[in-house]
């Protein structure tokens, strides 16, 4: 195994944790740590990519972390009274 593919694989465990923990009731999906495990699980996987390029999971990625990001950003705003903030459903399940 690689160093790439190590990266990789602990961006997947990244989603997986996430995923699992909001299932299990554990996390909700504006919670600060959810998030953080979801741009961690797309960060690594595009450093992995790096090294073994595939187009659609790079566009794939790119756009998970942007969907992230902009839902902590939603998540800062809601918890400072800034902003609307919606517990939209999120999380890996639709990141085939």
């Amino acid at each position: 195994m690689t160093l790439p593919d190590l990266v990789g694989l602990l961006g997947v465990a990244a989603y997986l944790t996430a995923y699992a923990l909001l299932q299990l009731n554990r996390l909700g999906s504006h919670d600060p740590r959810y998030l953080v495990l979801n741009a961690a699980g797309s960060a690594l996987i595009l450093v992995s990519l790096f090294y073994d390029f595939n187009l659609p999971s790079f566009v794939t990625q790119t756009a998970w972390l942007v969907f992230t990001a902009v839902g902590f950003v939603r998540s800062r705003r809601a918890r400072t009274g800034s902003g609307a903030g919606t517990d939209s459903p999120a999380g890996p399940a639709a990141h085939g």
